[in-house]
């Protein structure tokens, strides 16, 4: 199961999983292109980066930011059911 985390003004989506039994979260990120999709998959606590299509250096450099600093909530709502589920809405 994917929850949805996050939507960017240039329609990036960036969604994540639950938590395994390992204790690791995957993060999908895919941003809609006129071809198709640019995609990235972040694996937490690691945040090991993997599966990047069509990112450009700079856009990926600011994705990794952005997960890094949320990486806390992230996780939290891995361990709830997603944000919604977590805030009850």
């Amino acid at each position: 199961m994917m929850y949805p985390f996050l939507t960017l003004p240039d329609k990036t989506e960036i969604v994540h999983s639950e938590m395994k039994p390992n204790g690791k979260v995957k993060v999908y990120i895919e941003k809609p292109v006129y071809d198709g999709f640019h995609s990235a998959v972040c694996y937490l606590p690691e945040y090991k980066w993997e599966d990047i299509e069509g990112f450009s250096e700079s856009e990926i450099s600011y994705l990794k930011k952005l997960v890094e600093k949320n990486a806390h909530l992230i996780m939290e709502y891995s361990q709830k059911g997603g944000f919604a589920n977590a805030a009850n809405f």
